[in-house]
């Protein structure tokens, strides 16, 4: 169990509450003479780094054939954490819309549970391409906004409405897999 894809995930499980913390407390920076802008930077660069796991923990196991039980947990679970971490750092700070957070939190929270109903019906929700799309657009609206850059909160509207798309996908595709007419 203990294989590169699951210390991958296991790295982002980690990296996500010390870039929450960082976003949180850029006064670490500031109140040792360091301009604000390097905890911006720091809080991206974990951000990028811990994004950057997510992707090659999937390709190693997919490669490798190291699927396994504990990685089909961790993995989504980590996803979720560095994604709401940085959500939520964001939107305590007064940089991310309160309301585009609650759309994502609840689909993301609805869609999980979604999911744990259709593994206890023997129904398989993979990630579908629209899910993809929504963490990319995500993952870059997070980038802008923790570096302060024009359009973030334009990308991050973007991002809720891929958001909700893909929400919706999931629910159709399982009402499809359980026979459920729309």
């Amino acid at each position: 169990m203990l294989n590169l894809p699951n210390i991958l995930a296991s790295i982002r499980i980690l990296l996500a509450p010390l870039m929450f913390w960082i976003i949180l407390t850029p006064e670490l920076f500031t109140d040792n003479g360091i301009h604000i802008s390097w905890a911006y930077y720091c809080a991206a660069l974990l951000f990028v780094l811990a994004s950057v796991t997510d992707f090659f923990d999937g390709y190693i196991a997919r490669e490798l054939d190291q699927i396994t039980l504990l990685g089909k947990i961790i993995d989504p679970l980590a996803d979720k954490m560095l994604i709401l971490a940085a959500f939520l750092g964001l939107m305590m700070t007064g940089a991310a819309s309160a309301w585009a957070i609650y759309i994502i939190i609840v689909r993301e929270l609805f869609i999980t549970g979604l999911r744990t109903v259709a593994v206890g019906e023997g129904i398989d929700i993979s990630a579908s391409w629209s899910g993809k799309v929504k963490t990319v657009v995500q993952m870059i609206a997070i980038g802008f906004l923790l570096m302060h850059w024009p359009f973030g909160d334009t990308l991050l509207w973007a991002a809720v409405a891929i958001t909700v798309y893909s929400g919706i996908e999931y629910l159709v595709g399982f009402g499809r897999a359980v026979g459920v007419k729309a």
